[in-house]
């Protein structure tokens, strides 16, 4: 591996590991769920954790298949440089067969701010990257597509939805949702109801650095490498459509 820089690094992990699933998913097949799941988690987040101590052993890490300890280890609130990596993000699409919806994060954190990220989206054969970000497509006349979760859509967002001339698009992982916006399948994804750092924070950087809004959903900017990792509430959209959105989930949490 040739590293140019930490944009390309993120970018050529994020690849990396979203082959090592691939290949795991080829060849343990979808006939346990769960084993493939469990697997997918330890080989990806085996697969990073290498990787970074080789390449850059002098950075913390943040993952979200660490254990408890290393998560809370509080070395990395004093650190210049901290790596938010969700090595499987969207585990339950991961193991269905034919779903495409499911993502690697890798975010670097750097004195305060999103630095560098990349989000793979293997079986799409994609990666996004702050390296080179996508061109955000210009919003449509019409209907607001907004990115839920398959499973839990937030009541409130329906509600959204109602009013201001919207659709719920219901999407795999908050990476796969966040890239929907990012490459213009959606216009929107409003969350609210549980998420942590590493759910976010490599999407959320290839946003920023593509021009997108992105912010918790009472406008507020999202924070990183807390010692609270939980971040329960996102929006990111095209910027245009910010202001009216977060206007209506001001109106509806009245």
């Amino acid at each position: 591996m040739t590293i140019r820089d930490d944009h390309a690094l993120a970018a050529e992990l994020a690849a990396e590991a979203g082959d090592v699933l691939l290949e795991l998913r080829a060849r343990v097949g979808f006939g346990d769920s769960r084993a493939l799941r469990d697997e997918g988690d330890r080989a990806a987040h085996r697969h990073l954790m290498d990787a970074l101590a080789r390449l850059r052993p002098g950075d913390s890490v943040l993952s979200e298949e660490a254990s408890r300890e290393e998560r809370l280890d509080p070395r990395r609130l004093t650190a210049d440089r901290v790596w938010i990596v969700d090595p499987l993000d969207g585990t339950r699409e991961f193991a269905e067969e034919g779903r495409t919806d499911w993502a690697v994060h890798v975010a670097l954190w750097e004195r305060g701010e999103l630095s560098a990220g990349a989000v793979a989206l293997p079986a799409q054969g994609r990666t996004l990257s702050t390296g080179e970000p996508p061109k955000l497509a210009a919003p449509q006349a019409g209907v607001i597509r907004i990115a839920v979760s398959r499973t839990r859509p937030p009541e409130f967002v329906q509600r959204l939805a109602a009013q201001v001339g919207g659709e719920l698009v219901p999407i795999g992982s908050a990476g796969a949702k966040i890239s929907a916006v990012l490459t213009g399948q959606v216009e929107a994804y409003v969350h609210a109801g549980g998420q942590y750092e590493w759910d976010s924070a490599a999407p959320v950087a290839v946003a920023l650095a593509a021009g997108a809004h992105a912010s918790r959903i009472d406008g507020a900017p999202l924070a990183y490498n807390r010692a609270d990792p939980s971040l329960p509430d996102i929006l990111v959209s095209l910027p245009e459509l910010a202001p009216m959105l977060l206007a209506g989930i001001r109106d509806l949490r009245r």
